[in-house]
């Protein structure tokens, strides 16, 4: 029930009521009418598990597995080295070596460079935590947060390429045209944000007389000076944090498999059969949309593109959960995800296959890495002991997170000094 509807209902008591009254009994009729849905939908999915309790354990099964051997090691190296980058002032030094490039091109601060390079490295919700927690230091405004989580809130990049590519579409050059869309809509999203924000009022003063270099050293020595944590400690309390926050990502995933699992049967019919798993849950909607049958192999690509950057409902609430108590709407971060949901399958459809040809002498010992097996009941079809892993990969997603922030610095470096 929208905000809307709520105020139709409740417009005869609050005109009997005087002014002062009623914000505080709207805020609670509303808080009342909330739980009582949210309660009438719990029970509703207990009562489906209970008369349907095969399909919800595979369903289950299905989710836990994707996040074992995608999610889990895809994110935690670098929800780990967040922690570990902030509590030693790496995020400070880096920041202000990205500052330049951050500001005039998205209008933020430098330290947003961070969280944009973790998020587009290592996939959601891993650029919703760097957000979060630049946010909750007050290195970034409420608003500038919010824009911040749109630009670095995607999927993981090796998901896209091993598992979607060479797994679902059997085309590697696939795999990274649609990885160029989801990228290239993130980027334009953020770029047309800041042509509406006004730039922050900082002088260039004091990196001309200081130096970049000797500013990113100062900040990281002043950060680190704050935290105090010897390494041991600040090593075993990030990877406490990051696990714990990875627990509550897989939680989700396997509740967002089971939510399809359940679902379809009631929407069979009424929607297009990829269209409910893209909404609810990412990585099966991927799976769905890449083998629906389209006119061809670029509609799916373009259709894997938009699922892929909405991220489901899923992926908000990992946002969410990675925000804890930021101030961050996770409204406002969805309706960012489907213009570039939308943008993105644009994009797709125009340079898939000219990019896959491109693309694809490169990508030639990408073999693929799925083999359609007997359908189980549940929304993907293959069986769990093909689900490839990406702890292998882990190394190297962390390489390319390195090379990111090289390549970012350069290009900040690089930048002419504003008079």
């Amino acid at each position: 029930m929208t905000r809307q509807a709520y105020t139709l209902v409740l417009f005869t008591v609050l005109r009997a009521v005087s002014p002062e009254q009623n914000h505080y009994i709207y805020r609670e009729m509303e808080h009342m009418v909330r739980t009582l849905i949210l309660s009438g939908l719990s029970l509703l999915v207990v009562v489906a598990i209970i008369a349907s309790p095969g399909g919800a354990f595979q369903a289950s099964l299905q989710g836990l597995s994707v996040w074992w051997n995608i999610v889990f090691p895809g994110l935690l190296p670098f929800l780990t080295l967040l922690e570990l980058m902030l509590a030693f002032g790496a995020v400070h030094g880096i920041g202000q070596l990205l500052h330049p490039l951050m500001r005039r091109a998205f209008k933020l601060p430098g330290e947003a460079g961070v969280a944009v390079a973790i998020g587009w490295s290592g996939g959601y919700p891993a650029g919703a935590e760097a957000a979060g927690a630049l946010r909750k230091r007050n290195a970034v405004s409420r608003s500038e947060g919010q824009r911040l989580l749109a630009l670095a809130h995607m999927p993981n990049p090796l998901f896209v390429l091993l598992v979607v590519g060479a797994g679902f579409l059997h085309r590697p050059g696939l795999g990274a045209a649609i990885l160029i869309s989801i990228w290239t809509a993130g980027l334009f999203v953020g770029l047309a944000h800041g042509l509406f924000v006004p730039e922050r009022n900082e002088s260039d003063r004091e990196e001309a007389e200081i130096g970049v270099l000797r500013r990113a050293a100062r900040a990281m020595k002043e950060a680190r000076r704050l935290d105090g944590r010897t390494f041991g400690k600040a090593l075993g309390d990030a990877v406490t944090a990051s696990v714990a926050k990875l627990m509550a990502v897989g939680g989700f995933m396997i509740l967002g498999s089971v939510a399809v699992q359940l679902a379809t049967p009631l929407f069979m019919g009424m929607l297009p059969p990829a269209l409910l798993p893209a909404v609810i849950e990412s990585h099966i909607g991927a799976y769905a949309t890449s083998t629906a049958p389209y006119s061809g192999m670029t509609w799916n690509a373009a259709a894997v593109a938009a699922a892929l950057s909405f991220g489901g409902i899923t992926a908000l609430l990992q946002a969410g959960g990675a925000l804890g108590t930021v101030d961050l709407s996770i409204w406002r971060l969805a309706l960012n995800r489907l213009i570039q949901a939308v943008l993105a399958f644009g994009i797709t459809l125009i340079i898939a296959d000219p990019a896959s040809r491109l693309l694809a002498p490169l990508l030639t010992s990408a073999q693929p890495v799925l083999q359609q097996g007997d359908r189980l009941p549940s929304a993907i079809g293959y069986r769990i002991s093909q689900l490839p892993a990406l702890w292998g990969y882990a190394p190297i997603m962390v390489a390319a997170f390195a090379a990111a922030i090289g390549l970012l610095a350069l290009l900040s470096y690089g930048l002419p000094r504003k008079n």
